[in-house]
């Protein structure tokens, strides 16, 4: 049987946990930092799905256009700020991931270790395509859905930067983070939580769950949702295809009664 590491005490856990979180809030600030120092390149890839020449948008050959306006004397500032650091966390990501594992696989079993590895490996990936789904894909989707959509020509859209900063933040990093859910599957798996055959069991109560999730990550219409709701069921299915088959449990052994 496999054996795990040498146990550590409490306070020597404490202190891995405070090297671990150290670590990752430094690589974190540091990128932050860059990102202050070049406000222009940065927002003009934020800022690119609110130009006609946005990929989609010339791939549809769908003309689009919007202007963003300021309301607040400081809300540049921190829309700066806010989003340096969420580029540093998005940047950061895949160290962030590796920080995590040193920090749990002393607590592994040998056998539980390499499962769990493959999670972590996958990880980093299935976060940055999901950052690239909802940037590419979800964002552009909701931004001409409810730029053309008006209910009086009388009333014109004139969008504020807080609220395109708020739906581009929920579009891109919030789903950048939902699509780590077959990583959590396959580490479930790997540690005999869960298997493929209660996933196939819930297919139906898992599909209202995506439903409810992407309601509540996109604004409140349907066309949104379901665009969302796509690629969020697929990768419950996908985490199905990667999880462990359901193994028999042992039967239990009748004990002979003593006279």
């Amino acid at each position: 049987m496999a054996e795990k590491d040498t146990e550590m005490s409490f306070w020597d856990h404490l202190e891995a946990l405070r090297g671990t979180l150290f670590r990752s809030v430094a690589a974190v600030g540091l990128l932050s930092i860059v990102f202050l120092c070049i406000p222009e390149s940065l927002f003009k890839v934020v800022l690119w799905p609110t130009q006609g020449d946005f990929i989609l948008y010339s791939a549809l050959r769908l003309p689009f256009e919007m202007s963003l306006i300021n309301v607040d004397i400081s809300a540049q500032f921190f829309v700066h700020l806010k989003v340096s650091i969420l580029c540093g966390l998005v940047l950061a990501f895949p160290y962030i991931v590796y920080e995590i594992w040193k920090f749990i696989a002393p607590a592994l079993y040998d056998h539980e270790k390499k499962a769990v590895r493959g999670g972590f490996l996958i990880s980093s990936g299935l976060f940055y395509l999901g950052v690239a789904v909802g940037y590419f894909v979800v964002l552009p989707v909701c931004l001409m859905f409810f730029m053309n959509y008006t209910v009086s020509d009388a009333i014109a859209n004139t969008i504020s930067l807080n609220s395109y900063m708020s739906l581009f933040v929920s579009m891109v990093f919030l789903i950048g983070l939902l699509f780590e859910f077959p990583t959590v599957i396959l580490v479930l798996s790997a540690m005999g939580i869960v298997s493929r055959g209660h996933l196939r069991k819930y297919r139906k109560y898992a599909f209202v769950v995506v439903l409810i999730l992407s309601a509540f990550i996109t604004p409140s219409d349907p066309f949104s949702m379901f665009v969302l709701a796509i690629p969020l069921y697929g990768l419950y299915e996908f985490s199905i295809l990667i999880c462990k088959k359901e193994t028999p449990e042992p039967q239990e052994e009748e004990e002979e009664e003593t006279a």
